[in-house]
């Protein structure tokens, strides 16, 4: 694995119906709204020549102080149970969303595979790679927090 390749699994235990959990994950324009810590701004783009889904332009952030550009692109859907994606940009690569009912709770699994473009992140991954990757962990906390925080506000509009 190059220094700039990154795999990481992220998984949160939801107390929720599937299809609500499903619902918001798999809308990714609204993301900027329910997850603003992370998500600074959304805005659709062209078609995918590949698959003709939509692409979303990204800007995000984590803890750390850079911001990533980059696009992402529905190339899978399997309601409520996968949304597979592909990025370019800043990160280069792809994911899934996986989502299983268990009971009271639903068990979100995001398996991330990207190449880190942003010269930044690309050529010191070598020495600073387990800070990077803390980044990313803590911008999946923010958002299993924005995620719970906008279930509770569905339930009481």
């Amino acid at each position: 694995m190059a220094a700039n390749e990154y795999y990481m699994p992220t998984h949160w235990r939801v107390k929720g119906n599937i299809w609500e959990i499903y619902e918001i994950c798999s809308d990714f324009l609204d993301y900027q709204r329910w997850w603003p810590e992370v998500y600074l701004q959304i805005q659709k783009g062209d078609k995918d020549k590949e698959t003709g889904g939509e692409v979303y332009d990204i800007l995000s952030r984590g803890k750390l102080p850079y911001k990533l550009r980059w696009k992402s692109c529905k190339t899978a859907e399997q309601a409520p149970h996968s949304i597979s994606l592909k990025s370019s940009g800043d990160l280069v690569g792809h994911g899934t969303w996986m989502f299983e009912q268990d009971g009271d709770y639903v068990n979100v699994q995001f398996d991330w595979y990207v190449n880190a473009q942003k010269p930044l992140l690309k050529y010191f991954s070598p020495i600073l790679k387990p800070i990077f990757t803390s980044n990313h962990y803590w911008a999946m906390a923010r958002g299993r927090e924005s995620l719970e925080r906008e279930l509770r506000r569905r339930r009481e509009a």
